[in-house]
């Protein structure tokens, strides 16, 4: 589930000295080229201009990490990876780089080296709100229901506004079988978030599953009006990454399975 964003890096660290005022001046212009491009999602360009940027200052941190970020978009996973570990070789203590490798590390299936990211920033700030969605994440990806779900509340807790951490809560708690509880937990996630096509489309699910047809109908047809991905089998498994239980009802009511 890559359902939480890269966070670019916008702070110039460069060491010059009186004699390199020129190429300073240069370098900050590239330097902010390449984040208005990346903030543009122009991200070919913006690889271009990192690339340019760190043939001189090769050490610069940041720049190394803004790079792994542009190479992740672009699907350079691995690439992605190599940046953020020089850029934490560099400054250890700079949460954002070891988030982005996790991410990285999500992309490539490398769960347990994500985790070990994504702990790393828990030792330093137990309410890290994104470290705990995306350990939450990789939990569920290793079928740990109960311990992803509990991440996920903690991630609620540090940012009530965090829609996805609590939409992922109730799948969880739908995903361990309590349907009254998982119901509960959707119904007042839509009143909150009304426009969220996530909570509807698994209370579709659910409501399908408990013989509420006409009900979970009518949710079904407000989630596709919101998001029609939910409509497609692959984005739903691969991308969105629900639990077996949500996407196994899912699919009933897609093809009209009465339980």
């Amino acid at each position: 589930m890559i359902f939480f964003a890269l966070k670019i890096l916008l702070v110039l660290l460069l060491v010059v000295n009186a004699g390199t005022a020129g190429a300073t001046q240069s370098a900050q212009l590239l330097f902010e080229k390449a984040i208005q491009a990346s903030k543009n999602g122009d991200f070919l360009k913006a690889l271009d201009r990192w690339d340019q940027f760190l043939e001189d200052f090769p050490e610069d941190a940041l720049a190394l990490s803004n790079r792994g970020n542009v190479r992740f978009v672009l699907g350079d996973f691995q690439g992605a990876i190599v940046d953020q570990t020089n850029s934490i070789d560099l400054l250890p203590f700079e949460v954002d780089s070891h988030l982005n490798r996790g991410i990285a590390e999500e992309a490539l299936q490398l769960w347990e080296a994500a985790a070990i990211d994504y702990n790393w920033i828990l030792e330093h700030n137990s309410e890290d709100a994104a470290a705990l969605y995306n350990l939450g994440k990789v939990r569920a990806a290793q079928s740990n229901w109960k311990q992803a779900g509990a991440l996920f509340q903690k991630a609620s807790l540090a940012r009530p506004d965090f829609v996805m951490a609590i939409t992922n809560k109730a799948l969880m708690i739908y995903q361990l079988g309590d349907l009254d509880e998982a119901e509960s937990e959707l119904r007042t996630i839509i009143r909150r978030y009304p426009m969220v096509a996530d909570s509807r489309a698994a209370l579709s699910a659910l409501l399908w599953k408990k013989g509420c047809f006409g009900e979970a109908e009518s949710h079904w047809a407000a989630a596709v009006g919101l998001d029609s991905r939910y409509k497609e089998q692959d984005w739903l498994v691969k991308i969105r990454c629900w639990p077996p239980n949500p996407t196994k009802d899912l699919l009933a009511f897609l093809n009209l399975e009465r339980p």
